[in-house]
């Protein structure tokens, strides 16, 4: 994975904390934004962490989007002190899997890589998790008919809960070859190309209900 973050020594922190675990491996670093997307083309990692605001030409949620644009494969997870509305949404328009805030956040970082690598769900701060759902709540919505099954929409709850493509075939009786087509025809229907767009557009169109946290 790849690390990119103007602040030297926080690069460095972080880069030291997931070096030093035993599934986890930073191939890279970078200060800005078009370094990190330069990286991932020639590196190819299975992940990068950015942070929204960093000097240069383009910043960590321009980055994200180039980044997913050339390199499919790999996942981004914003790693940032900035827990602006518009930052959180821009990133995750962009394509990124997840969204993390630095404060008090570092111990519990490595559990959200491997979650947002390995494809298991959705991952975001708390207190980023809390200002969507009160935004969905706050914000008038008109339902849509985009045409999912029952199947789907069973789906796409479980989906929104964090779940990944195991714990749901296991909640459902499913393959996970079964899980994986109706994940894809989700996206497909609701015209989003992540499964966090996906739930984003479904809470905010009131096709999903936000949870209680």
């Amino acid at each position: 994975m790849l690390v990119a973050d103007d602040e030297v020594r926080f690069r460095r922190v972080v880069t030291a904390l997931l070096d030093g675990e035993p599934d986890i491996e930073v191939v890279g670093q970078a200060e800005d934004g078009s370094t990190a997307v330069a990286l991932a083309a020639e590196v190819l990692p299975d992940l990068v962490l950015l942070d929204v605001r960093m000097p240069g030409p383009i910043d960590g949620v321009q980055a994200a989007a180039q980044i997913r644009r050339v390199v499919p494969t790999t996942k981004v997870v914003m790693l940032t002190s900035s827990d602006e509305q518009d930052d959180v949404f821009a990133a995750l328009k962009a394509g990124a899997g997840g969204y993390l805030l630095k404060d008090g956040l570092v111990p519990d970082l490595a559990d959200g890589v491997r979650v947002v690598a390995r494809d298991l769900g959705l991952v975001l701060s708390p207190a980023v998790a809390s200002r969507l759902l009160a935004e969905f709540r706050d914000t008038p919505r008109q339902p849509v008919e985009p045409g999912l099954s029952e199947r789907e929409l069973e789906v796409l709850k479980l989906v929104a809960r964090g779940c990944g493509n195991h714990e749901i075939a296991e909640e459902l009786t499913l393959s996970g070859h079964t899980v994986k087509r109706h994940v894809a025809n989700i996206m497909a229907k609701l015209h989003q190309r992540t499964r966090l767009e996906a739930v984003m557009y479904a809470m905010r169109t009131g096709l999903l209900v936000p949870e209680p946290t």
